[in-house]
């Protein structure tokens, strides 16, 4: 049996364990954290819970910060087997307001404004590639 001055020294130590792990799980880096003022204005996701999913979306963000971009996508919810795909456009120049599964993921009006494209395909390789639509 414990005495009680170990009794309360333990039951510190757990709750003092409880509240850093409380702490430490509500304050990861998020989207919210990055700059470039990102805004997502347009979603896609295939209704297919069996098979792979098909995430595709349209950000638009202040600047052009290539990191930055690329650690918005390493943040998008990717499932395994599943392909993520993010375009990032500027904020201040046309976007598409809608995206759709298969090739192209929007009109063609906006590939000159896209700035780049994040993926993890289905086997979590990413690629990032700036300007993907200029010849």
């Amino acid at each position: 049996m414990l005495s009680k001055p170990t009794k309360y020294i333990l039951l510190s130590l757990s709750a003092a364990l409880i509240i850093y792990f409380i702490y430490d799980s509500f304050s990861l880096p998020s989207v919210d954290d990055l700059k470039g003022d990102f805004k997502e204005v347009a979603f896609y996701r295939n209704e297919n819970n069996t098979g792979p999913i098909v995430r595709i979306y349209a950000v638009t963000l202040a600047d052009t910060l290539w990191q930055e971009m690329e650690a918005y996508g390493n943040y998008m919810p990717h499932t395994k087997y599943g392909t993520t795909r993010v375009y990032f456009f500027l904020n201040n120049q046309p976007a598409p307001d809608q995206v759709q599964p298969g090739q192209p993921n929007f009109p063609s009006q906006f590939e000159p404004h896209t700035l780049a494209r994040y993926e993890k395909d289905a086997m979590g390789q990413i690629s990032f590639v700036r300007h993907p639509f200029s010849r």
